[in-house]
């Protein structure tokens, strides 16, 4: 069995060997740069990710971009089945991951390895376009790095002719634009993750020098650096509904909004991560439930409205206060929460709540992160519009979530921080009486 799995593996690989690459270039036309695939304009309408493909071509999508090529051949099949391209990461090396770009023996050892890559699925008909390093700029010092993404770009229009080179930074920068244009001329296109600062980059851009095409590589809510915070200094998180607001307006203003230079944008995130929170980037649930944002991006890339669409979250209370009002409660106090939510298509509503621990496991540029595990606690009396429970008994950070599910693959979500104050020996033993009490009536 292994052997003729070994042997399938092989005539697929030979038929992607000796495939026709479809020519992508990027062209300046009348003032307007675009895309031009088998030499007709392309407007990409992408999402950053490779999960969940039939929605993405269900709601007008039509590229995804990854970040390595792990997996290359698999993904690059599967979007070509679906009709998507694809913005083929190659994973360069961080310097804040200990990677030394003086080191000339790891740096073309690197270079080497891409080669490999670019070769093996160069003429792969999904490919739309390299992505040369992601935000190798992040918490760096040593700016050779520039010069390792000129070789590996370089090296890329040497053996491949067909498709364009993208190197991706964090935010846009005035001294990385002038790093780009001196030391990586073989870049084509200048790729830019931006959140909240999105408004500004089509100012920003011209500003800083760069005349060429860009694209903006990640963008969504609120970056969870870029928010208010709590008195005790952790992130306040914008809700499904009002991202659903956010994305909307940035993709109309700051995406279309500059057409004639920004040639195709991606979404982020498709698919779902922990970051900060479980709910913060990504745009589906852990079950793959897709929210308000989904339905909005559908309206804008089709012009047609989901035929059922996801619960919209107005707003949401514990005790009485909003997520930006630094609640604060007793150990083992009883809380309440109240819930405004509604369904455009009339669907019963199912509303589940959860205490979760603050993370401690914060780390940046999308790292890996651990999710902490949701507190146990009963609901004291529940309904879709509120609910009443005893706080966690440990002094901390925590976070209030509520989700709600339509039955039809559609979920709506808020969170809401909570700190929770440490009760003296005495008033702490009464209320763990007074909740035992509780449990025992209320199994």
């Amino acid at each position: 069995m292994r052997i003729l799995l070994q042997l399938f593996g092989f005539l697929a690989w030979s038929i992607h060997s000796f495939a026709n690459p479809i020519k992508v270039e990027v062209k300046e036309v009348n003032g307007k740069w675009s895309f031009y695939r088998d030499g007709k304009p392309y407007e990409v309408k992408g999402a950053g990710g490779h999960d969940h493909l039939e929605k993405l071509v269900d709601i007008g999508g039509n590229c995804i971009r990854t970040w390595s090529t792990d997996n290359a051949l698999e993904i690059l099949d599967a979007a070509h089945a679906k009709g998507l391209t694809v913005m083929m990461g190659l994973w360069a090396q961080h310097e804040r991951h200990g990677f030394d770009y003086d080191d000339p023996v790891k740096v073309k050892a690197q270079l080497d390895a891409f080669r490999s890559e670019v070769m093996a699925i160069k003429d792969h008909p999904a490919l739309l376009m390299w992505g040369v390093g992601n935000e190798v700029d992040l918490f760096y010092t040593n700016t050779n790095v520039w010069y390792a993404i000129e070789d590996i770009a370089k090296m890329i229009h040497e053996v491949d002719p067909n498709h364009p080179t993208c190197t991706v930074t964090a935010g846009l920068d005035k001294e990385e634009v002038r790093l780009i244009k001196e030391r990586a001329p073989s870049i084509d296109v200048y790729g830019i993750n931006t959140y909240g600062d999105l408004g500004n980059i089509k100012k920003n851009i011209r500003e800083y020098g760069w005349t060429g095409p860009y694209v903006i590589s990640e963008w969504g809510p609120n970056g969870h650096w870029e928010v208010a915070k709590t008195e005790w200094n952790v992130p306040i998180e914008q809700s499904s509904h009002e991202k659903a607001v956010v994305y909307e307006e940035r993709y109309r203003d700051y995406i279309v909004g500059d057409a004639d230079h920004c040639i195709g944008s991606f979404i982020f995130l498709w698919g779902q991560k922990q970051e900060t929170t479980s709910t913060w980037y990504g745009l589906f649930s852990e079950k793959g439930e897709t929210g308000e944002v989904i339905d909005r991006m559908q309206r804008i890339w089709t012009g047609k409205e989901a035929t059922n669409r996801a619960p919209i979250l107005e707003s949401c209370l514990l005790n009485a206060a909003s997520k930006n009002q630094n609640v604060k409660v007793m150990a083992g106090d009883r809380m309440e929460a109240l819930l405004k939510v509604s369904d455009p298509d009339g669907d019963r509503l199912v509303v589940n709540w959860l205490i979760v621990p603050e993370s401690t496991d914060i780390k940046s540029g999308g790292d890996a992160e651990s999710a902490p595990l949701p507190v146990k606690r009963k609901v004291t009396k529940g309904s879709k519009d509120a609910v009443s429970m005893f706080a966690p008994s440990e002094e901390g950070g925590y976070r209030l979530f509520v989700f709600v599910y339509d039955g039809h693959g559609h979920y709506a979500y808020e969170n809401i921080p909570f700190w929770v104050n440490k009760r003296s020996a005495e008033m702490g033993q009464a209320r763990m009486i007074q909740m035992k009490k509780f449990d025992s009536i209320n199994p």
